[in-house]
């Protein structure tokens, strides 16, 4: 019997669900992996180019202050160096911000369901997650966000758009919102999908940032940059919670080719502005698909769909892996899907009645647009 004495308290951490792997061997035709969210697009001639320059250097530490980066991102937002800090993915910045906001006993306020790793960032953190159900139309319910604050919360998540369900938030419920939250606590907007989303009055996370001193900004360069495998996000904060994050913040936590492959991208931005473009057309058409075959979708502004199919959803997962698409299902609620390949984008089209189908016709549209 093991001796080792380790914290009790992450007994309580389930652990991270990562999107199914599409197999090395392929035995029945492609199979495609829409389970991450993943930029399908291989990464720009210009980004591999200005990595490859920088394999020479990889016997060095990465600049931990990210001088070259951080120049480019305050000339971008209009802010000082101190307000931006950096981390291995947003994911990493989240788990900053709860470290830096958060100890033993103090609440974290979420919406649910949202991003995955924010219950188990808390709870690693020694905080106590607590997740605010969404509406029926799976969106945020921020006046039952509102009214869960107590003298316990120290931070409050706001994804925008909404991982996994896709849904948004507009300027002037946000905006209500945050005028109602009290100064002292840090309110997050966590817009890993920003650039997806083409609401006509979607709020601007550092517009919010530079009008409420309690605000700070997430963002990464893993979906629309489409350098998930470099591990680079940051965030945009006042300069005293700017601080506080650093001192939490890992050590050459962000490397130099992932340093390097942000700023390439940052200045190949037209280029990648037309694959996103490309990708929300897809995802429109994958949204009519579902709706023509019966199962209207919630709104969807990030690069994926999320199918509400509550007692349907494994039988669907099922389905849809037998026909090569790995998708990420949550047992009971629904299942994401990223809008991926055109071919892979086909294949969930031409399923979309059959999983209509497995639907109970009393739940066969749970929310529409």
């Amino acid at each position: 019997m093991s001796e080792l004495r380790l914290r009790e308290d992450l007994n309580a951490i389930p652990g991270y669900t990562p999107g199914k792997a599409a197999p090395q061997a392929e035995t029945t035709g492609p199979v495609f992996k829409v389970s991450s969210n993943e930029n399908p697009y291989p990464p720009l001639p210009s980004v591999t180019a200005a990595i490859a320059d920088r394999l020479a250097h990889i016997n060095r530490y990465p600049e931990t202050a990210a001088t070259a980066l951080t120049a480019v991102l305050c000339e971008r937002f209009g802010v000082e160096p101190v307000n931006v800090v950096l981390g291995s993915g947003s994911v990493e910045v989240v788990s900053q911000l709860m470290r830096a906001t958060a100890g033993e006993g103090d609440e974290i306020l979420f919406a649910w369901r949202s991003f995955e790793a924010y219950p188990m960032l808390a709870r690693a953190a020694g905080a106590v997650p607590v997740m605010v159900p969404l509406t029926d139309d799976h969106r945020h319910d921020l006046d039952a966000m509102r009214a869960a604050i107590t003298d316990r919360t120290r931070l409050i998540l706001v994804c925008n758009p909404n991982n996994p369900t896709g849904t948004t938030i507009g300027d002037a419920e946000l905006d209500r919102f945050l005028a109602q939250v009290p100064p002292h606590i840090v309110v997050v907007i966590d817009e890993a999908y920003v650039q997806f989303n083409d609401r006509d009055d979607s709020p601007v996370g550092i517009e919010y940032f530079r009008r409420y001193p309690n605000v700070a900004v997430a963002h990464t360069f893993s979906k629309a940059y489409g350098l998930a495998g470099m591990r680079i996000g940051y965030a945009i904060a006042p300069e005293q919670l700017g601080v506080a994050l650093r001192k939490v913040a890992i050590p050459f936590g962000v490397t130099d080719l992932a340093q390097t492959a942000a700023i390439a991208s940052l200045a190949a931005e037209d280029e990648l502005e037309a694959r996103v473009a490309e990708l929300v057309v897809e995802r429109e058409r994958v949204v009519a698909a579902f709706t023509t075959a019966g199962l209207a979708l919630p709104e969807s502004k990030g690069n994926f769909v999320w199918l509400p199919l509550c007692d349907a959803t494994a039988a669907a997962a099922e389905l849809l892996e037998r026909h090569g698409l790995l998708v990420r299902p949550f047992p009971g609620e629904g299942l994401r899907a990223t809008v991926a390949e055109p071919e892979a984008n086909e294949r969930l089209i031409a399923l979309a009645p059959e999983i209509a189908a497995l639907v109970a016709p009393a739940e066969a549209v749970l929310a529409s647009r």
